[in-house]
């Protein structure tokens, strides 16, 4: 089996070392499109060994310069792996791909550490699939891009024998992600993941107005049936009418969030803190809100977890609504959790301090 890795690049000098390392001695070749980095990546690359040409991409699009990547890789290659240059496979991925491929299989699903923990163990994990046949696939959309399958039947294989970590530069500009999500909407109306995608990056952006209006949009689609995905949406609009002021209205929706997705924890979460964000907070709200959540164990294995709601935050809102409910021994148990969540976190280390009194 000939298994080659592709990707897209532009100013990675800083990731090239990881990434190439994990590749070594497992990947046959490294096919790497440039789009036009004024740092030394491309040398940088090329050192460890990996095949690169240039592309400049105008306007912009993710799609554009990934399908031109996959083109760039030689046809006699069997299994491609698309892994960009933040992110890092653990060692010994190779074999784990080879011993579950099959001559049926058109695509394989890991599992991707989208983010870490303060102690470096992964964070939100979900399923990913960007190993694939080097033959029937190609990428779509402007941003958030995705793998389309245009061959006869797509055969998809599991594995839990490595993982995909993540680690982003929080300081690259993620400027262009709104135009082009406007794009793609423009581009599919009806697609309700763009439409999801553009809601969410309208709230990032406090345009709350025009959020709300996509949120509403996206579960208004036919599509949208995904139950966690349009809790998401309901949880973003409760985040929205929180930043409007309209308070009212945010419990609303967390609670229909709620409603859509009670076996997801992200939904009480979200209901604990729009009530408590409220001008006089319904303690018991949040105290019930809270102690729901927590009855939920398994973090979902989808992009749509909350981080917040798996951390300290929810023991903090949890030790509040207890201190506020006159349960001081409560209120300390949540605190020492939410510090043992947060140790270095100051003000979660002075609220158990006046918990213990």
């Amino acid at each position: 089996m000939k298994i080659a890795v592709y990707t897209i690049a532009l100013n990675e000098e800083k990731n090239v070392d990881a990434f190439m390392n994990c590749l070594k001695n497992e990947a046959d070749a490294v096919y790497v499109t440039d789009t036009g980095s004024s740092d030394g990546t491309v040398q940088a690359l090329r050192d460890h060994g990996a095949h690169v040409q240039t592309a400049i991409i105008k306007p912009w699009r993710f799609d554009t310069p990934r399908n031109i990547s996959l083109a760039f890789v030689p046809e006699d290659v069997d299994v491609v792996v698309c892994i960009d240059l933040d992110e890092v496979l653990t060692p010994g991925w190779r074999a784990a791909v080879e011993s579950v491929w099959t001559s049926q299989t058109t695509r394989l699903r890991y599992q991707y550490a989208w983010s870490h923990n303060e102690d470096g163990s992964p964070g939100v994990t979900f399923w990913y699939d960007k190993i694939h046949k080097r033959k029937g696939y190609r990428w779509v959309k402007p941003v958030h891009e995705i793998l389309q399958f245009y061959g006869e039947e797509e055969v998809q294989t599991f594995t839990n024998g490595f993982m995909l970590h993540h680690y982003p530069d929080q300081d690259k500009s993620r400027g262009s992600y709104l135009p082009l999500l406007e794009l793609a909407t423009q581009e599919e109306p009806g697609d309700d993941r763009s439409s999801h995608y553009l809601g969410r990056e309208y709230m990032f952006y406090q345009r709350y107005d025009e959020a709300i209006a996509e949120l509403k949009r996206h579960l208004a689609l036919p599509t949208a049936l995904w139950k966690a995905e349009r809790a998401a949406s309901m949880r973003y609009l409760a985040r929205c009418y929180t930043g409007g002021g309209d308070h009212t209205e945010a419990k609303s929706w967390a609670l229909r969030a709620c409603a859509e997705s009670p076996e997801d924890r992200e939904p009480w979460y979200e209901l604990a803190l729009s009530t408590f964000k409220a001008p006089n907070p319904d303690w018991h709200m949040v105290l019930f809100a809270c102690n729901q959540a927590l009855t939920i164990l398994e973090r979902p294995a989808t992009y749509i977890c909350e981080p917040a709601a798996w951390g300290s935050e929810i023991y903090d809102l949890l030790a509040l609504a207890c201190w506020n409910t006159s349960n001081k021994q409560a209120a300390a148990a949540a605190g020492l959790q939410a510090v043992k969540l947060s140790p270095n976190d100051q003000r979660l280390i002075a609220n158990l301090s006046f918990y213990q009194g």
